[in-house]
């Protein structure tokens, strides 16, 4: 593929001169320069000069990138009125212009196949992330990587039907963090009682917890997650010296702590009925959301990451109060306007191309929708395969690293001598 690339990219230098005249990407400088002014002894002006942006082309598996350098009154506007011409000229299925890294510049993405519709597959190297809370993607629609930092970020609301990507997306994430001992995970997995039996059997040797579909049992583990945040909350200050733990960022004796929940609405179902048990469930489901709530809320800066999957992320599967304060919100294929509204919020009205209804064929399972940070509008990614092989593979390499950050935060204010008990006269340095 990328020799079908390198070819083209040799085409498009070769007529890049001819084809930017005809498609209105050229300028006619009048002004003669100063060696054509000496030249010129007959008394008769030099010939107006036709300029035509300079263009540096790299292909690569997908297509080619360049990069062109604007000229007046040929600058971006004029560049993306041209994209289509030029899609046609150099035989790509789409060519998009976006702003250059310096000003003055532009950068044009041609695509000969749809990385949307080409399934890839990640292989986990087993090494460290260079860069904490940094969440690689896969690629956008013009084959791009993208990558979304999530320091400081608090939750993850990711919706979609069943079986179009969402856990292999989250799989992705764990296997790229799991050889790294200063990240630490707990699993919720609402469809399955036991670990072996769901998607998490091959991963689940590297979490510290796991909880199946039992009410009780999430409700339990819930709490005790809630009492590590409020002992974080409580000794942070006198511990790392700040009130905010990714000023130092995570470390092997405070690690971030992932919290998994899948199948979210299993947890924050509103059971109706008043017999005993049915009451009895639904005071289980409201104390979960509020625990959960309380994580989400409370939980980014001492070093909580929840990361919360479900079919639809309408009101009734993740309560408002805990998905509206999610920053990052990702949807694969939805089968109605109002669910693809729920996970990614009333601006995808008005971008009907990028909405997630019309991923639901079978050649878009992996691909989800998010909004561009920093910019208008949304994007279609194509998330990796994550084999169950690698996974496994992954997490019997770094099981060794499973600590629990319970225990871990003891042998910390055991070997700071910190007394927990006293109140902090005076606030550290940088706190202040």
């Amino acid at each position: 593929m990328e020799r079908i690339s390198i070819r083209q990219a040799i085409r498009i230098r070769w007529g890049w001169k001819r084809l930017a005249r005809m498609c209105g990407l050229s300028v006619t400088d009048k002004m003669p320069t100063a060696l054509a002014s000496l030249a010129t002894s007959d008394g008769k002006e030099p010939k107006p000069r036709v300029l035509v942006p300079a263009l540096k082309v790299t292909p690569d598996a997908f297509g080619v990138m360049a990069g062109a350098t604007c000229l007046p009154k040929v600058g971006l506007v004029e560049f993306q009125k041209a994209a289509p011409y030029l899609a046609d000229a150099w035989r790509m299925a789409r060519v998009s212009v976006l702003p250059g890294e310096k000003p003055g510049q532009v950068t044009l993405r041609g695509v000969r196949v749809d990385p949307l519709i080409t399934p890839t597959v990640h292989v986990p190297n087993g090494r460290p992330p260079e860069e904490y809370a940094v969440w690689e993607l896969g690629v956008d629609e013009f084959g791009l990587p993208v990558v979304v930092p999530l320091k400081e970020v608090p939750g993850v609301a990711m919706g979609g039907l069943p079986g179009f990507g969402k856990t292999s997306c989250v799989n992705r994430l764990v296997c790229d963090w799991a050889p790294s001992p200063a990240v630490q995970f707990v699993f919720f997995d609402g469809k399955v009682s036991h670990a072996y039996e769901g998607d998490y059997a091959d991963l689940v040797q590297r979490a510290f917890e796991f909880c199946g579909d039992d009410l009780e049992e999430a409700n339990r583990k819930l709490k005790e997650l809630v009492q590590l945040r409020r002992a974080r909350s409580a000794s942070i200050r006198r511990v790392l010296g700040v009130k905010n733990m990714w000023h130092v960022g995570p470390s092997e004796d405070w690690p971030l702590i992932v919290v998994v929940i899948d199948e979210a609405h299993t947890y924050f179902r509103d059971y109706k009925g008043s017999d005993p048990a049915t009451k009895k469930l639904a005071a289980l489901a409201a104390e979960n959301a509020r625990l959960v709530e309380d994580l989400v809320k409370k939980g980014r800066s001492v070093g909580f990451l929840t990361l919360l999957t479900t079919q639809k992320t309408t009101g009734d599967a993740i309560p408002t109060f805990i998905r509206d304060v999610c920053p990052v919100g990702l949807s694969f294929a939805q089968k109605t306007a109002d669910a693809a509204v729920a996970a990614l919020g009333d601006d995808i009205r008005e971008w009907p191309d990028a909405s997630p209804v019309t991923l639901q064929d079978p050649a878009y399972v992996g691909v989800a929708v998010m909004s561009q940070h920093g910019r208008p509008g949304f994007i279609r990614i194509r998330t990796p395969y994550v084999a169950d092989r690698d996974a496994a593979r992954v997490a019997e390499q770094t099981t060794h690293l499973v600590r629990h950050p319970s225990k871990l935060l003891e042998d910390l204010i055991h070997r700071t001598g910190v007394d927990l008990n006293k109140e902090d006269p005076e606030p550290p340095a940088e706190a202040a």
